[in-house]
């Protein structure tokens, strides 16, 4: 039986006494609590582990419910079950028994090694001693993560239903560092909309805006154009809008020591910054859009 057994919850929402705006926060790759049954099937360890850590991006929006908007962050680690994924993206060579024919076992992110369970970290380690078996891993999909979709589409709804709009901000960080020597520098922050469709366009523009405006360095969508919730939950014409930010992980913290950096106040302050931004757009402005007559 897959069971995630810490002490918190798989999966937090934390909404605020009163809406501010129909805006959510979601920091899906933070998570921390290592299963032990997980470890154990480890070849590497728990340092190695954690490379694949949005380490921290919880914290950095966490203040922002007592500002008036819903926060969800994820407890359990990406590499052991990634939930910005498809739910059934699946490398087959890491299964011991036939993976079912729904499975997508060809997208280019299986392909990295990086399905809805991970083969490898990010910088592209082998996580497991031996092949796991394939109950194992729809077990963890059932168990995980499911109920955290469930919960999220739930709480999207609720707020098109309220506002007639909803926006999520999927939080995320990223290496300061390229895996290509050829890569340039990072900037601090990478505006993902899947290159245009996954919300309206003021919404990326009002956050280079802001983000700019406090010193920031700003990119769009290379390397990261957001992933399976942006893709999947934005849909500007119905209201529904996603957009995915990274943060240069050199911006806030130690990376190497994995620690908080003497800037982690300040990113802080200036999350809270862009979301009274957010806050400010017209809903009108929104959606949700109709075609244009013939």
């Amino acid at each position: 039986m897959t069971e995630f057994d810490g002490d918190l919850p798989p999966f937090e929402i934390v909404e605020p006494a009163e809406w501010r705006a129909p805006i959510i926060f979601n920091s899906p790759h933070s998570g921390s609590v290592y299963p032990e049954s997980f470890l154990k099937a480890s070849r590497i360890d728990l340092a190695t582990l954690r490379r694949s850590e949005d380490s921290f991006m919880d914290e950095l929006i966490a203040d922002l419910t007592g500002r008036g908007f819903p926060v969800v962050r994820v407890n359990f680690p990406r590499c052991y079950v990634d939930v910005n994924r498809e739910p059934y993206e699946l490398d087959p060579r890491m299964f011991a028994g036939r993976l079912p024919s729904f499975a997508n076992t060809r997208s280019m992110r299986v392909a990295g090694g990086l399905g809805t369970i991970p083969r490898v970290v990010g910088d592209g380690q082998e996580i497991y001693r031996d092949r796991l078996g394939v109950e194992e891993a729809l077990q963890r999909i059932e168990m995980l993560y499911k109920p955290y979709h469930r919960a999220l589409r739930r709480l999207i709804n609720r707020a098109h239903q309220h506002f007639g709009i909803a926006v999520i901000v999927d939080c995320h960080s990223m290496p300061s560092v390229g895996v290509s020597r050829d890569e340039p520098r990072r900037p601090d922050i990478v505006i993902g909309d899947r290159y245009g469709t996954s919300c309206a366009a003021l919404l990326p523009d009002l956050v280079e805006d802001v983000m700019g405006r406090l010193g920031h360095s700003i990119g769009r969508n290379k390397p990261y154009a957001g992933g399976f919730i942006t893709e999947h939950y934005g849909n500007p014409a119905s209201g529904l809008h996603a957009i995915q930010l990274e943060f240069n992980r050199a911006i806030y913290m130690d990376e190497r020591r994995r620690e908080r950096g003497p800037r982690f106040a300040e990113i802080a302050s200036d999350f809270t910054e862009l979301a009274e931004a957010l806050a400010t757009v017209p809903l009108g402005e929104l959606g949700p859009f109709q075609a244009a007559a013939e």
